[in-house]
């Protein structure tokens, strides 16, 4: 017979993102199997308490061998109020209208990134819809489709208890190896060298895309400011020979900010119809 607590698969292996593994107490004296095991649930056990189990294996009578297990009884029950208050949060959230992420397929590395980041913006603004890690590796595994839903499906089939199935660290991790950019540093600096500000292009709109890729590769901000003004059009750049040098890469964005703004109003006042 197993003796439990020294065998920490005998319950199964901990599964990050659930309930806490099976906690151990000693069985009861001989002669007194079904009784409450002595010493009772650990001490300064999680908020609601342990709750006991029975173990799985027939128990054994005047051997002194046998064992309760205590498991993480989750926090204690809600108030009404408590109850009634989540109810309300979650039918808010039931009636923002949130942009579903586009079917991954597995195919373009180069949209995983993007497919993420759609989940995430939906958890950040449904938080009690999608408090439960499980909940949201259902949600993304909901818009997966391809190869991509081919590898969940099988994870499914075959490995159920894999912690990708119910973690979302797990998840990310799993799919990003097969199925991202392998790379993604080196791809950020390679878009980043090739990647110019149009003429025509407000710098608003621009930064967007710049600091996409720039915050990807890690740089510091000496190199993201020199990576800028690599990238900015001649009538920016004639404009910043004239101004204060600017150190922090901050006050360079705010700089050419205003330069760009500049730029703009003056175009429009040029082109704005005359009247007689």
């Amino acid at each position: 017979m197993p003796n439990p607590p020294n065998d920490i698969n005998y319950f199964g292996p901990p599964n990050p993102g659930g309930p806490s593994p099976p906690r151990w107490a000693p069985g009861p004296a001989p002669g007194s199997v079904g009784q409450n095991p002595g010493g009772g649930p650990p001490n300064g056990g999680p908020p609601g308490g342990w709750g006991p189990a029975m173990d799985n294996f027939p128990p054994q009578r005047g051997n002194g061998n046998n064992y309760y297990y205590y498991y993480n009884a989750g926090p204690p029950p809600r108030t009404q109020n408590s109850q009634d208050d989540t109810r309300d949060a979650l039918a808010r959230e039931g009636k923002l209208d949130i942009q579903k992420p586009e079917p991954f397929t597995g195919r373009d590395p180069r949209k995983w990134r993007i497919f993420l980041t759609q989940c995430l913006t939906m958890f950040q603004a449904k938080p009690i819809t999608f408090q439960l890690e499980s909940s949201r590796v259902a949600f993304a595994a909901s818009y997966l489709q391809g190869i991509a839903f081919d590898h969940y499906t099988a994870l499914l089939r075959f490995d159920p208890n894999n912690p990708v199935l119910s973690h979302w660290l797990a998840f990310t991790q799993e799919f990003s190896s097969k199925f991202g950019v392998f790379d993604t540093v080196a791809e950020a600096e390679e878009n980043l060298f090739n990647l110019r500000m149009r003429d025509n292009e407000r710098f608003t709109t621009f930064i967007v895309r710049f600091e996409r890729e720039a915050y990807e590769t890690g740089w510091n901000y000496n190199a993201l400011r020199f990576a800028l003004r690599r990238a900015l059009p001649q009538r920016i750049k004639d404009v910043l020979r004239l101004a204060p040098k600017q150190t922090t890469y901050d006050g360079y964005k705010a700089l050419v900010t205003q330069v760009d703004q500049r730029y703009w109003e003056d175009r429009s006042e040029n082109t704005a119809p005359r009247t007689s």
